[in-house]
């Protein structure tokens, strides 16, 4: 019985990874953004049972970094560097809020239909807002979630070579030091993300 429940759970591991795997695909090449959704479709192609234990987002991560590695190529790596570029651009502009760039943008399994996420730190959330009001950029305010305090905003933008949504999650000094982070997590400030890209901040 107990080579039978270890096999059990080298089956259950392996189904998690298949899972994971085709999920990415599927987030990459249809640009699914609903990593739940993209885990459950994943899991009907493989002709898993219901019962399957989902992998974690986590693990959705490092499947979509393993993806780009084999197949993403030259074109994943342009798509990549443009993201980021467009990042530094706001990272610049915001450069008083000590923004942070984080998620898949900062980390390198970002497709190209990912959210670029910047983190700002501002006493008043308002603050920020009517920066970005008077200089004219049209932005929308998510709906505020339960497990987050933060104030979510999001802009549509693009430079000459990508477009894409830029989402501020905006918090307080407070909030920032107390918010919880993964170790291996990247978090990238103007100057680490311009040696990152070669780039220099237009203000400096």
């Amino acid at each position: 019985m107990r080579h039978r429940a270890r096999r059990d759970g080298f089956g259950k591991e392996r189904d998690r990874l298949r899972v994971a795997q085709v999920a990415a695909r599927l987030i990459v090449e249809h640009g699914l953004g609903d990593w739940t959704l993209a885990k459950r479709k994943a899991a009907r192609q493989l002709m898993l049972p219901d019962t399957t234990a989902m992998p974690s987002n986590d693990e959705i991560e490092v499947a979509l970094a393993e993806h780009h590695a084999l197949f993403g190529g030259e074109a994943h790596e342009e798509s990549l560097r443009a993201m980021r570029a467009l990042a530094l651009q706001w990272m610049d502009r915001l450069a008083e809020w000590q923004p942070l760039l984080v998620g898949g943008v900062a980390a390198g399994w970002a497709t190209e239909h990912s959210d670029i996420r910047l983190e700002l730190v501002a006493d008043d959330p308002k603050t920020v807002e009517m920066q970005l009001a008077g200089h004219g950029v049209a932005y929308a305010a998510l709906p505020a979630r339960e497990s987050d305090a933060a104030t979510h905003l999001m802009i549509e933008s693009s430079s000459h070579k990508v477009r894409g949504t830029i989402r501020l999650a905006i918090l307080t000094p407070t909030q920032r030091r107390n918010r919880p982070r993964k170790d291996d997590e990247p978090r990238l400030d103007l100057e680490a993300l311009s040696a990152l890209i070669g780039e220099e901040p237009r203000s400096r």
